[in-house]
């Protein structure tokens, strides 16, 4: 059976997108699945996604999300020859959590269908996410957000479950607040304590909505944070990692290095490869 494409996973600073050509014999496997959110689109032939029920079959026309967490079991569906498919890895913005409610399948793995006119418009959208994340043009990582926000507005729009959605205004509060203090102490009895909730509840109801724990959510954030400063600036590492939230440079780089495959020396200067400038000030 051919291998997947892709690397192994590691947990996304910002968003990895792809276009894939697969054929039969193509699939990925990660049971205990990964720490971001996973939206694939079917552009052409059938894809399969398995789960503890059986599979969804995926097939042009059917957008499928993921949440942190759940297994990932998919690839080429048995009885076809080719899946053609757009994705997007993504950590959503606090306020995005509400447009992630889709119809469910399973715990976990949800599905829209879309009409082939909408669905032609809109993976046009997402090849535009795609498309900016992996060209040269500047700001392209907050640019490629931007599209992905508003193609997820788009697909919000078409979702038939919007009237079912608890739309938890703490736990927005909770990811704002997290957000706006990254560099100060934080910790699950903390942030509790901002939004009016007990630290169990608020553990709780964070991972429903989000599929993350608040320490893995603090954590990508302040990652996501440090990434900006060393692609940006010219600031030392011991500094970025203060400004992220990070104690000691040392478990700043490790951390960071489990997460990107990259020390920050590294990943700055493949940035800068990349740019074709050095960093300078914050932008």
């Amino acid at each position: 059976m051919t291998q997947p494409k892709e690397a192994p996973h590691r947990a996304v600073l910002d968003l990895l997108t792809g276009h894939f050509h697969e054929t039969s014999g193509y699939r990925a496997l990660r049971m205990n699945g990964v720490a971001d959110w996973l939206l694939t689109a079917t552009l052409s032939g059938s894809g399969r996604f398995g789960h503890a029920g059986g599979e969804l079959i995926s097939q042009p026309g059917d957008w499928v999300l993921l949440r942190p967490g759940t297994r990932h079991d998919y690839g080429v569906e048995a009885t076809q020859q080719r899946w053609e498919l757009l994705w997007v890895h993504f950590q959503p913005r606090p306020d995005w959590l509400d447009w992630l409610a889709w119809p469910a399948v399973a715990p976990g793995l949800m599905r829209l269908h879309l009409e082939p006119g909408t669905h032609a418009e809109l993976a046009k959208q997402f090849a535009g996410v795609h498309h900016l994340r992996n060209g040269e043009v500047p700001r392209r990582i907050d640019r490629a957000m931007n599209a992905l926000e508003a193609l997820l507005l788009a697909c919000d729009a078409h979702n038939g479950a919007q009237t079912t959605r608890s739309g938890e205004p703490r736990i927005h509060r909770a990811m704002d607040h997290i957000d706006r203090h990254l560099d100060a102490r934080l910790s699950l009895d903390t942030v509790a304590a901002v939004v009016g909730l007990s630290a169990s509840r608020l553990s709780h109801l964070f991972k429903a909505a989000t599929g993350q724990t608040v320490q893995a959510y603090i954590e990508a954030r302040r990652l996501r944070r440090a990434a900006d400063l060393l692609g940006r600036t010219s600031f030392p590492i011991q500094q970025i990692a203060a400004s992220a939230g990070f104690d000691s440079p040392f478990y700043f780089a490790q951390r960071f290095k489990r997460w990107t495959g990259l020390t920050p020396t590294a990943f700055r200067q493949q940035q800068e490869i990349r740019t074709g400038v050095g960093a300078g000030p914050p932008a």
